[in-house]
């Protein structure tokens, strides 16, 4: 069975934000505005994204 996957696009810019959140943002892998990324879905990954909601637009990628 494969695994879910999210689709991360950073929509607003990290700066101005914290230290942390500016890390988070790295850590899924965004380095320019409007990049895409895609991600295994994980507990560790959702945790990531509800501290940088405001920053990102998250859409559940088609698993075939």
């Amino acid at each position: 069975m494969a695994e879910k996957t999210v689709r991360i696009t950073l929509v607003r810019s990290p700066i101005g934000f914290s230290y942390r959140h500016k890390a988070t943002v790295k850590a899924l892998g965004l380095r320019k505005m409007h990049q895409t990324v895609e991600q295994k879905d994980t507990p560790q990954l959702r945790g990531m994204l509800a501290k940088v909601a405001r920053l990102v637009r998250v859409e559940v990628a088609n698993s075939e």
